[in-house]
């Protein structure tokens, strides 16, 4: 890295910012140094190569950090301050040998990151969530809240979305349970996916999506803009922004599933409930959009139906049983995603909300994942009225 970091100076000197030079103008200027510096002049050939990459990794791409986004088996980069990177690899954790040169170059990286998606991030505002031209999602933290230096951790999503094949491939799910899903969605049936953090639940909202009817039309709402919807010629991709900017107004969730009723959706899609636009999203599916998915942050299939009511709560006051009622004629299916201590994901349970009893919301599993079984069927679904029209 030393040598890639002397040159660097010399390369900004010869770039002209104003004109946006193309990647081989770049790699021109980086060539000649190369060739003409006393310290990259006499190293080996492979070395000069090394020099070439890293030179140009810290100008047009994220430095240390684009061997890792270059990998297609990574799938999460943590980044502890400018000397200590973390990366998972096939569900494994493992420490990352290479670093910043400094915590100005990874404030540079994350500025970058940020500047491209119109975000601002500084010590007024040292928290900001961003994607990456290629839809992976980063999350930087900076100082005072920071307190081992500037913290990026960036999600990687795969080119192509998995599909429910792969996942029956994978193990994920049984053939038997990915049959029930897919015509649980083609039937209209409403479905919630749940599960803890990094359990794939987007991943599975991209796959169960590709179950919808191609000719219906299809709302997506989101946060971060991670969905890859296939098969659907009919949609709209909607994201929320936050007030970065001066003078630009801050688009929330619940606003964007307002503006989206009017829009003529069949269904909708929240890439994930988190606060109080769950009553939004609740009043949506009591109000014709049945067939419509979303995700949330929860422990089990009956910790979601907590959650629900809590995040309902966080915009409005309720009585409990008002909550309730919307949730049982809104949503119908819970599928709970789990990931293994060896960091293989799987669906844990898959259930039907079943009314309410005593004043709680019933839960009637349908499928449970068994050690060394995977998921089994475990019941029968009692409200068939939407299944029965599908198939007459």
């Amino acid at each position: 890295m030393k040598e890639a970091e002397a040159l660097r100076p010399l390369l900004m000197e010869e770039i002209d910012i104003t004109k946006e030079p193309e990647d081989e103008k770049i790699l021109e200027l980086i060539d000649h140094l190369i060739l003409e510096e006393e310290i990259t002049r006499r190293l080996p050939v492979k070395r000069k190569l090394e020099v070439r990459q890293e030179l140009f990794y810290s100008v047009r791409r994220l430095d240390v950090l684009q061997e890792l986004l270059d990998d297609p088996e990574v799938t999460e980069i943590m980044v502890n301050g400018c000397d200590t990177i973390f990366a998972e690899k096939h569900g494994k954790i493992f420490h990352y040998e290479k670093k910043f040169t400094s915590r100005e170059k990874l404030e540079d990286i994350i500025q970058q990151i940020a500047g491209s998606c119109n975000r601002v991030v500084n010590e007024q505002n040292p928290i900001v969530d961003a994607r990456l031209e290629n839809g992976d999602r980063v999350n930087a933290v900076l100082r005072p809240v920071a307190l081992n230096g500037p913290i990026l951790t960036i999600r990687r999503f795969p080119e192509r979305p998995i599909t429910m094949a792969q996942l029956i491939a994978g193990n994920c799910i049984s053939r038997e349970a990915a049959d029930f899903l897919k015509d649980m969605e083609r039937a209209g049936y409403s479905i919630l996916v749940g599960g803890g953090t990094s359990t794939g639940k987007t991943t599975f909202l991209n796959a169960l999506s590709s179950c919808i009817p191609p000719g219906e039309r299809i709302i997506t709402i989101e946060d971060n803009a991670e969905l890859q919807i296939q098969g659907i010629e009919n949609l709209v991709r909607l994201e929320a922004r936050e007030t970065h900017l001066e003078g630009q107004q801050s688009i929330t969730i619940r606003e964007l599933i307002r503006t989206s009723l009017r829009m003529r959706p069949s269904r909708i899609i929240i890439g994930e409930v988190r606060g109080a636009e769950a009553w939004d999203f609740l009043q949506a599916l009591n109000t014709g959009h049945s067939g419509s998915l979303g995700t949330a942050h929860a422990n089990s299939t009956k910790d979601m139906i907590g959650r629900l009511e809590a995040m309902v709560l966080m915009g409005m006051e309720l009585p409990p049983e008002a909550i309730r009622r919307q949730i049982v004629s809104g949503i119908e299916i819970l599928v709970h995603l789990e990931r293994d201590v060896d960091g293989k994901r799987h669906v844990e349970e898959i259930s039907e909300i079943d009314g309410i009893c005593d004043g709680t919301i019933g839960i009637h599993p349908l499928f449970q994942w068994e050690p060394r079984k995977g998921l089994m069927p475990c019941g029968t679904i009692k409200n068939r009225k939407k299944l029965e029209r599908l198939r007459s």
